[in-house]
């Protein structure tokens, strides 16, 4: 079964709701393109300043460049590789460094439905940079955000209500197909976010945690990811069913900067089994709520990224 978890009062939220963000900093992983991008552009013609986290210096400078033109905000570009650990602890030293507070962390990058493949670090490919990069990411900067009583925002998938979180097979390395191994990352992101709020409240901080899904939205992850029959179905659904990438945006923008954004909640939107359309909160399937198994997932990503944090 699914269900909305929340009720925040909105039907339809849309950007020209946001607040004057100037002064505010937001650090946005896979901000180089497709959702990432559009975030970032909403975001920074409010006059947030962005920070873009890209894996490619060349595409990262590209983009940088483009979004300068575009907003108000200054735009920052730091390298990182959410499937290489060192990667990702070598980027949060550099944004602490870099910045005392950040106001939203947005946990957008991702990868689906890739042939199976291996991190440097030993995970499967999807759920080593979809989920447990991070969730390395998040706890390394989690200081910085609750400094500016900040939101931690995590980018699921409607696809989480295709299936259920399986520990026991956590890499998909007895039975691995590439949807199979998308939905468990895209499940584990979704828990950690709720796991995550839960613990930030009842350690009295001052930070949040908000998901969100962009519903179908048509981007690079239907081009780069999958293969054979599986990219041409997803092509010739870009197509029929698939919104543009500035409307796939909504969610994360609300998330990350809409006052109307509640904790702990999860926005999507709102037609064709929550495909495209306006958005509000969205549905949340009853597994993904289970709370000992958030908890398990929790202790296991602290202890395959070897981090501990503390809440």
């Amino acid at each position: 079964m699914f269900r909305k978890i929340s009720n925040s009062g909105f039907r339809d939220w849309t950007p020209s709701q946001l607040p004057d963000l100037s002064g505010k900093t937001f650090v946005i992983t896979g901000a180089n393109s497709g959702i990432g991008f559009e975030a970032a552009r909403y975001l920074g013609e409010k006059g947030g300043d962005i920070v873009m986290l890209c894996r490619s210096r060349e595409k990262g400078e590209a983009a940088r460049q483009k979004l300068s033109a575009l907003v108000k905000g200054k735009v920052d570009l730091i390298l990182i590789d959410l499937g290489d650990l060192v990667s990702v602890r070598a980027a949060a030293e550099e944004i602490r460094e870099k910045y005392e507070k950040i106001d939203a962390l947005i946990n957008n990058a991702g990868i689906m439905m890739t042939p199976q493949q291996k991190t440097v670090d030993g995970f499967d490919l999807q759920m080593g940079a979809n989920h447990l990069g991070h969730f390395l990411l998040s706890g390394l900067l989690l200081h910085r955000v609750e400094v500016a009583e900040g939101r931690i925002v995590v980018l699921s998938s409607i696809v989480h209500r295709m299936g259920q979180l399986d520990l026991d097979d956590f890499m998909s390395d007895r039975n691995y197909t590439p949807m199979k191994a998308y939905i468990q990352s895209k499940l584990s992101n979704l828990m950690f976010a709720f796991e995550l709020d839960r613990r930030l409240k009842e350690a009295g901080s001052k930070a949040v945690c908000i998901a969100c899904h962009p519903g179908y939205a048509s981007t690079n992850l239907q081009s780069t990811g999958p293969t054979g029959g599986m990219k041409w179905f997803l092509k010739l659904l870009n197509r029929i069913v698939a919104q543009k990438p500035e409307a796939g945006a909504i969610p994360t923008v609300l998330s990350a900067a809409g006052w109307e954004a509640q904790r702990g909640a999860y926005y999507g939107p709102q037609f064709l089994g929550e495909y495209r359309g306006r958005v509000s909160d969205a549905r949340v399937a009853d597994y993904a709520l289970d709370l000992g198994l958030q908890r398990r997932l929790w202790e296991k990503s602290e202890q395959l990224v070897d981090l501990k944090w503390g809440i």
